[in-house]
């Protein structure tokens, strides 16, 4: 099982990256925070001190057409939000 998806790579995750030494990342939604904390470890190096994380329950959406009523919904995904030890950094545009 692959726990880390992708990092977030917003203009609210570039600023906490900046002022706050928090890193967000699109995680595994059966994953724990400890399994997330070890993966973070041992993909980038370094020491993490905290991990937060959140569930994104799925979108849902109706379209009205000719045959009736539509019905959709994206995926659920999980969010984990992952502070580093003070003094450590991870560069996310180094593998690019």
């Amino acid at each position: 099982m692959q726990i880390l998806v992708k990092p977030i790579v917003t203009e609210k995750a570039t600023i906490q990256t900046e002022d706050l030494n928090v890193y967000a990342f699109y995680v595994n939604t059966k994953a724990n925070k400890i399994q997330i904390k070890n993966a973070v470890e041992e993909t980038y190096g370094v020491n993490v001190e905290k991990v937060r994380t959140i569930n994104v329950r799925p979108e849902r959406k109706s379209r009205f057409t000719k045959t009736g009523v539509q019905h959709g919904k994206t995926n659920a995904t999980k969010k984990a939000i992952v502070k580093l030890v003070e003094g450590e950094t991870i560069d996310l545009y180094a593998n690019m």
